[in-house]
């Protein structure tokens, strides 16, 4: 039976790490779901399933299509996807509707928003509506043209002010957890004691109550540079050019088959 966000707080309360991790597609999260509290399916896929340079052109429709193969192989972890650019940020209503489709389709436990004070109201609008929110702060990809790049948040006192103050209007709007990028570790660590509700931290230091990366940059299949926070525990990318390499040279030679 697949974690609720209730079994995640409670992993909170009792000291638990939560472990995190990315998927896109059935056989991913097929092998990752046994090892894993917390699946995401990103609109990271945008860079690393398609190829782009940012997530602002994946739809709806593609995270649909995604969290339905993952959701497929999820069987223990809780499944959460994301809301891509644009489909929350015009309206209350046209974020309901699109968080619907999302669970409806996908049989999702809950959906990510990159918030601002601006989508708080959304997220007591979804959480009301019976759809559990996982507000994500710090480094928002969503907002690549407005910061100039994905560049560290949380440099400056008012910045890190800002992001604190969001964290905890967010889970007093009805927030389930808080996904912390891209931040100084001591801010990931402030805002996960500050606040009831977990926080999964990428690149916002140790303390926060669980971790996740992107599996494919985790397990050394997408190119560098990665980003410093990234640890490689694998280089699949070279094993899986030495064995296409060795495969080629069989059938080059004619000892395959």
């Amino acid at each position: 039976m697949r974690k609720s966000v209730q079994d995640l707080q409670s992993m909170k309360s009792n000291k638990e790490r939560i472990v995190a991790l990315t998927a896109y597609d059935f056989q991913t999260a097929s092998i990752i779901d046994s090892y894993c509290d917390f699946i995401l399916v990103g609109d990271s896929l945008g860079n690393v399933f398609k190829g782009e340079e940012t997530t602002l052109g994946v739809t709806v429709d593609d995270m649909i299509y995604h969290g339905l193969s993952v959701s497929r192989g999820v069987k223990n972890a809780h499944l959460c996807i994301d809301m891509p650019f644009m489909s929350y940020q015009s309206s209350t209503a046209e974020a309901l509707k699109n968080a619907g489709r999302i669970v409806k389709a996908t049989k999702a436990q809950s959906v990510k928003l990159e918030i601002s004070f601006d989508t708080i109201p959304t997220i007591q609008k979804l959480a009301n509506a019976g759809i559990p929110v996982v507000a994500h702060v710090g480094l928002c990809p969503q907002s690549y043209n407005v910061y100039g790049g994905y560049k560290k948040q949380g440099k400056t006192k008012t910045n890190q002010d800002y992001i604190l103050t969001l964290s905890k209007e967010a889970e007093k709007n009805g927030a389930s957890l808080v996904v912390i990028e891209g931040v100084p570790d001591n801010l990931g660590s402030k805002i996960t004691k500050t606040i009831k509700i977990p926080t999964i931290g990428i690149g916002a230091g140790k303390m926060c109550d669980g971790q996740i990366l992107v599996t494919e940059d985790m397990l050394g299949i997408t190119p560098s540079p990665h980003p410093s926070f990234v640890k490689n525990y694998s280089n699949l990318r070279g094993l899986m050019k030495k064995s296409i390499s060795k495969y080629k040279n069989e059938v080059k030679k004619n000892k395959f088959p």
